[in-house]
């Protein structure tokens, strides 16, 4: 087991009848709120006029950013962080699913520097230790963005998603009120479900003698938690616990706690931000399509026990006396879940995707190391895994 410190700042309040809580959160910081949100479906379901009403109602000046693209821009936070150098915002109010408030993240940091720019942050790898402060309001279970210290930013003109991380990037507080998800679309609550479930499994999951047995008994509660609830939240969209949980488990899934020092390869999360980079795909759909056939890649005698248990405990398979033969099972349940009972697309084919830029794309996330995990990959790794998806 590694060293390791646990620290996180975010006040969640979760629940029904917790938005009263709002006006009070962002008058800790100040009066001049920019609200930053994507598309009509927060106007659709009421939550912007409610929000609106608790900012104004209570003297606070309300400036916008609205169409925040699924996967942000670098130009769109770069708007955001203008608004903010002119208007002296003191608070940024993020309403929405996990690219609102990555690109919430990205506004608040750039606000900070001296020409506006969030993409020199990010493409410098920059730990982000001052920002303005961001409260969340969470629409969708999905990227954990809600109560963690990331952000994912897109350069569509060069090709590029990364991620920008710092301490002063974790939100001062969240609001999550499952019935802010009912509306989701059944295809965003299967992609943010996968989501979840990646990140325990590429984030911390297979990291071998890293981890001790609470908090992989912890990582498999929340892979089993997606698993149980997610079917539920789609054939009945307003089920409070079915979201509930699926909400809850998005904070938990990558806010630190199942961190505890395991290894953190991420090796689908690298590989599926180059295909967003490049053709713009849902996260979690990418992310779905990749899962299987990654850890099918990787399968071997090292890695087979850990695949093996995955299947036992997240998805209920019986025993295997072999290893192997039961990690194969487990992968054929990663499977079926993402593409008969989330309903996923299976192949990048179908999405329209060919091999033209496999090569460009594996190169960039490799990087000059390669991907260090259970099992490292190198650029040619990573193609044969791009090739397995078509």
């Amino acid at each position: 087991m590694n060293d390791f410190i646990f620290h996180n700042p975010d006040k969640v309040y979760f629940g029904r009848n917790q938005m009263g809580n709002l006006p009070g959160e962002l008058l800790n910081y100040g009066r001049k709120v920019l609200l930053v949100y994507g598309g009509g479906s927060i106007k659709r379901s009421g939550l912007y006029d409610q929000v609106v009403s608790l900012v104004r109602d209570n003297g606070m000046e309300l400036f916008e950013l609205s169409g925040v693209e699924p996967n942000p821009r670098h130009t769109t936070a770069n708007k955001g962080a203008a608004i903010c150098r002119k208007e002296g915002i003191d608070v940024i109010l993020a309403v929405g699913g996990g690219s609102t408030i990555d690109c919430a993240k990205g506004i608040a940091a750039a606000a900070k520097t001296e020409n506006g720019d969030v993409w020199p942050l990010v493409s410098s790898g920059v730990w982000a230790t001052d920002a303005l402060p961001l409260i969340a309001v969470l629409t969708n279970a999905a990227t954990g963005s809600e109560m963690d210290a990331w952000c994912v930013i897109s350069n569509m003109e060069t090709n590029e998603k990364i991620g920008l991380g710092g301490d002063a990037l974790i939100p001062k507080a969240a609001f999550e009120n499952p019935e802010f998800s009912f509306s989701l679309p059944p295809y965003q609550t299967a992609c943010g479900a996968f989501d979840i479930f990646n990140h325990v499994l590429d984030n911390y999951y297979l990291a071998g003698e890293a981890t001790f047995d609470l908090v992989l008994e912890m990582q498999e509660a929340v892979m089993r938690t997606v698993v149980k609830w997610t079917p539920v939240a789609l054939k009945e969209p307003d089920n409070y616990e079915a979201r509930a949980n699926l909400m809850w488990a998005s904070s938990m899934a990558l806010n630190s706690i199942l961190d505890a020092g395991t290894v953190h390869a991420c090796a689908c999360h690298g590989m599926e931000h180059e295909l967003s980079a490049y053709y713009d795909i849902t996260h979690g759909h990418g992310l779905a399509i990749l899962t299987p056939r990654w850890l099918t890649y990787i399968l071997n005698e090292d890695t087979a026990p850990a695949i093996c248990r995955l299947g036992e405990r997240v998805f209920g398979l019986e025993k295997s006396d072999n290893v192997t033969e039961g990690a194969k099972k487990a992968i054929e349940a990663v499977n079926t879940f993402a593409f008969e009972t989330l309903g996923l697309e299976p192949s990048l084919s179908r999405l329209g995707i060919d091999e033209t830029h496999f090569r460009a794309m594996a190169e960039h996330v490799c990087g000059e190391s390669g991907i260090i995990g259970v099992r490292s990959l190198n650029v040619d790794d990573v193609v044969n895994i791009y090739k397995m998806c078509l």
